[in-house]
């Protein structure tokens, strides 16, 4: 692709970063920009810059916040006891917006992974465990996605739970196997929040 102005060619290049921008996505995104007024230009640039600078990790559950304790975890009407446990923070979205599950989450940052080089050590297990040995928790439900990747990540953590008294359930199949959980629709989601089964029973299916 030539390009006739340098600035062009790397403001295109560096939004081509972004996953799922090819090189004629970003140079449209890019040409669009050009075209708004400046300050529509700055006012991105600057939530960007703000973004990167200030968004903060929530203490108890990893999810993104403004603040040091995200707004689920400090309404006192979630119910504590029971906290579902996610890959990213865009499965928090996905499950608040079935408005079926009123617990609390846990944010583990990824699954684990061996072919792409995570380990359980590179994920918040350690702190999830932590949580859990506290005793104020009585159900684990695991949420992650139906793969290979997603169920050993649960077994994993169900093996590290071992002689805590803690219900262990995962998320009805009514997803399907090898689905990502942010792409389910509300209605399936909040389907198998609800009719969620123990996780030793999903072992043996």
């Amino acid at each position: 692709m030539d390009f006739s102005s340098k600035l062009l060619e790397n403001a295109v290049n560096e939004m081509a970063q972004l996953p799922g921008i090819g090189k004629r996505t970003a140079l449209r995104l890019v040409l669009h920009l050009l075209k708004q007024p400046a300050e529509r230009t700055t006012l991105l640039a600057g939530s960007l810059v703000q973004l990167k600078e200030n968004i903060k990790f929530c203490g108890n559950c990893h999810n993104i916040s403004d603040v040091a304790l995200c707004e689920l975890c400090s309404n006192t009407k979630r119910d504590r006891s029971v906290v579902c446990v996610v890959e990213d923070v865009r499965d928090v979205m996905a499950i608040e917006n079935t408005g079926q599950f009123k617990g609390l989450y846990h944010v583990l940052g990824g699954k684990i992974s061996p072919m792409e080089g995570v380990g359980p050590q590179e994920l918040q297990i350690d702190t999830l465990v932590a949580k859990a040995k506290l005793g104020e928790i009585k159900e684990l439900v695991f949420a992650l996605s139906p793969t290979m990747e997603g169920d050993t990540t649960n077994f994993y953590i169900f093996r590290q739970l071992n002689g805590l008294d803690i219900r262990t359930s995962t998320i009805a199949r009514g997803i399907s196997v090898g689905d990502e959980l942010e792409y389910a629709d509300e209605v399936t989601l909040g389907r198998s929040i609800v009719n969620r089964i123990p996780f030793e029973g999903s072992l043996r299916t």
